[in-house]
């Protein structure tokens, strides 16, 4: 997969464009909005294997000495989108990555609090 950084080196305005095998597709996320403490906003917009825009949100909310995280994804669907999600469980095909991606970060901040 190629993988490619651009505009900021961090916070808004921040680009990541990844392009790659069927499985990986290509697209582009912009950083839109960066309160660490409280929101994470990005853009996105799918190439391959079709085309579509979203939007994912992190939000994060203190419990005590942990921190709650949420991670949403919305957009519009399209003709094609909505006879895509007719056929396919998209919480069966993305959902093991959102467990995955919230799993890495527990452990990234975990152990960076612990040096």
């Amino acid at each position: 997969m190629k993988q490619t950084y651009e505009g900021e080196p961090a916070g808004a305005g921040a680009v990541y464009k990844w392009s790659g095998n069927n499985e990986v597709g290509e697209g582009r996320m912009v950083l839109t909005e960066s309160r660490p403490s409280d929101l994470i906003r990005i853009d996105l917009e799918f190439f391959k294997p079709f085309a579509a825009t979203d939007t994912a949100e992190f939000t994060f909310r203190p419990e005590g000495n942990q921190t709650a995280v949420t991670w949403s994804m919305s957009g519009e669907k399209n003709f094609i989108a909505k006879a895509v999600h007719l056929f396919m469980n998209m919480d069966k095909m993305i959902g093991g990555q959102f467990e995955k991606g919230l799993a890495d970060m527990k452990s990234v901040v975990e152990s960076a609090t612990k040096h």
